[in-house]
C-alpha cells in the first residue's frame, strides 16, 4: 500500500524540505539586520515603488522609520501607506518556489522558477503602486483593496503559475 503513495510522499517531502529551508534562510536574513530597520530587500522594493509612482505622476517621498521597521509612503504630500516586511511578498515567493521544486524536472525547473520570480516581483511592485494610488485618490476603498483585491491578485498569480507548471511541465509526458 505504501508503494502506491510513494510518488505523492516524495512530492510532499520535497515541498516540506524546500519550504523549511527557504523559510529558515529568510528568517536568518531578517534576524541579521534587525537593528537597521526595515530589511534591505523591502526597502529596495519601496524605492522602486516610489520611482514608478514618480514616473506616472504620483509624486512620492519615503520616510524610513528605523525604530518601527517600516517605510512610510508620502504621495502627493500626504501619508497614504506604510511598507512593512510582509509587503515584500517573500512568503508568497517561498510557497511558489517550494511547490515548483516539489515537482522537480531538471533545468526547466530553474528556468520556470526564475521566470515566475520575475513575474511575481513585478506583480508585487504593481500591487503596492496600485494600493498607494487607491489610498491617495480613493481612500474609502483602501481597506477592500488592501485586504481582498490585491491579495487575491498576488495569490491568484501564484496559483496560475502553479497550474501552468503542472499542466505544461511537471506532468507532461516526455514521449508526447
Amino acid at each position: 500500500m505504501l508503494k502506491d503513495f510513494k510518488p505523492v510522499l516524495g512530492i510532499l517531502l520535497r515541498f516540506i524540505i524546500m519550504y523549511l529551508v527557504l523559510l529558515f534562510a529568510y528568517q536568518f536574513y531578517l534576524n541579521s539586520g534587525k537593528d537597521s530597520g526595515l530589511d534591505s530587500f523591502s526597502r529596495m522594493i519601496a524605492n522602486q515603488v516610489a520611482s514608478l509612482q514618480n514616473m506616472i505622476g504620483y509624486p512620492t517621498e519615503l520616510y524610513n522609520d528605523v525604530k518601527n521597521e517600516q517605510v512610510w509612503f508620502y504621495v502627493k504630500q500626504n501619508y497614504v501607506t506604510r511598507m512593512v516586511e510582509g509587503c515584500n511578498a517573500v512568503s508568497v515567493i517561498i510557497l511558489f518556489v517550494s511547490f515548483v521544486f516539489a515537482f522537480y524536472k531538471g533545468v526547466k525547473t530553474f528556468v520556470f522558477v526564475g521566470a515566475g520570480l520575475a513575474i511575481l516581483y513585478i506583480i508585487n511592485l504593481l500591487r503596492i503602486v496600485g494600493l498607494n494610488i487607491v489610498m491617495s485618490d480613493h481612500k474609502e476603498y483602501g481597506k477592500i483593496f488592501h485586504d481582498f483585491i490585491f491579495p487575491a491578485i498576488i495569490y491568484g498569480s501564484v496559483v496560475v503559475l502553479w497550474l501552468i507548471w503542472i499542466k505544461f511541465f511537471a506532468l507532461k509526458h516526455e514521449n508526447s
